[in-house]
């Protein structure tokens, strides 16, 4: 069953560059530069709290990439599970602040990919060790 650990390496992929996109394009938009040189990103200060939560939600993904690619099952799939339930609950909380067409469409996917994460790996064969 190496293909479901392809297939939940590759939407961790797709999360973690739809995040990325969110960012770049967000970061076009009137006033963020401006606003982020000021010190300051949709309404919060930006001090080391707020880059440490960026950078893990940035380096997760990239980490479960590994994670899913390398564990063995048990771990694999209970690992797997845990995050992504995390993941989509986080994507959809931030919804609410995305309330461009872009920034939701890009959160949704997230979501939506996280979820798929969650399913694949709850629905996966039982294997041994």
């Amino acid at each position: 069953m190496e293909d479901v650990k392809i297939k939940i390496a590759g939407l961790w992929i797709f999360k973690a560059l739809a995040s990325l996109t969110f960012t770049i394009i967000m970061l076009m938009e009137e006033g963020v530069l401006e606003g982020i040189m000021g010190g300051e990103v949709l309404g919060m200060e930006i001090g080391p709290e707020t880059l440490l939560v960026g950078a893990i939600e940035a380096w997760a993904p990239l980490v479960m990439i590994v994670v899913s690619l390398t564990l063995k099952y048990k771990a694999n799939r209970w690992t797997n599970i845990i995050v992504g339930i995390v993941f989509t609950a986080f994507s959809l909380m931030s919804m609410v602040d995305a309330l461009s067409a872009h920034g939701i469409l890009l959160w949704v996917s997230q979501a939506v990919a996280t979820a798929l994460i969650v399913w694949l790996a709850w629905k996966w064969p039982k294997q041994k060790d």
